[in-house]
């Protein structure tokens, strides 16, 4: 009997350690799945981030450089050409340049502020003023992505020149307010106005100046609800020859 009873619990040990084991190999396999799970995940996140700072630069700043190229084709000749440029993402009838971002700055722009707009160039805020006219005209632009062409306005300085090209002429701005000397919550629609004024009493336009443009972009370089603003005044219209 003492065998018999002995060779029982040899066989209940072995079974509870083959069960033993395959409750282990489960959860092996449950920790592979999920470790690889996760590793997927984390380069499927690193992959889109890096398409988002990269792969949406490129993208734009070829789709920009284009429809530059296409403006000035157009123009070239003396205001003979197509005033707007259609595209897929809407209408260009401006080429933005700021020499302090460097000579070879130059990004169209795009008619409204959707997100299309914004990757292709830098939107004109539909219902403001258009370039050299009397009033604001409102312009937005990336800060990080999609061509970023506003990256560097906080180094934007009081007397930077803005120049807005056309089929018809050439207007010079000149900025009264530094890239980073007002910071408004992206809510203040007071500064795409007509005539800006600060509520606060704080940084606002030059007084006197009816022929406005004002510059807007994210505040921070990823995520913000703020938004940086400059605004400036027409200095100087320069007409296209004939």
């Amino acid at each position: 009997m003492a065998g018999v009873e002995h060779e029982q619990d040899e066989q209940r040990r072995a079974d509870a350690r083959e069960a033993a084991y395959a409750r282990r190999d489960r959860r092996r396999g449950w920790t592979f799945f999920v470790g690889l799970g996760l590793v997927l995940a984390g380069l499927g996140i690193l992959g889109w981030v890096g398409w988002q700072l990269y792969g949406t630069n490129w993208v734009s700043q070829k789709r920009q450089q284009q429809t530059v190229d296409r403006l000035e084709q157009e123009w070239d000749g003396g205001g003979q050409g197509r005033e707007t440029v259609q595209t897929e993402q809407g209408p260009a009838r401006a080429i933005l340049r700021i020499p302090a971002f460097g000579d070879d700055f130059a990004v169209p722009v795009m008619e409204g502020v959707a997100d299309d707009a914004l990757a292709s160039g830098i939107g004109h805020f539909e219902g403001t003023a258009g370039p050299g006219e009397v009033g604001n005209f409102a312009l937005a632009g990336h800060r990080v992505t999609h061509g970023e062409p506003l990256r560097d306005m906080p180094d934007l300085q009081p007397g930077d020149e803005v120049v807005v090209e056309t089929r018809d002429a050439t207007y010079t701005y000149v900025l009264d307010t530094g890239g980073d000397d007002l910071r408004v919550p992206f809510t203040d629609g007071w500064v795409v106005e007509p005539e800006p004024v600060n509520p606060d009493g704080g940084v606002g336009p030059r007084p006197g100046k009816d022929r406005l443009i004002t510059l807007t972009t994210c505040a921070e370089l990823f995520h913000t609800d703020d938004r940086l603003i400059a605004f400036g005044h027409l200095q100087r219209v320069d007409r296209r020859q004939g």
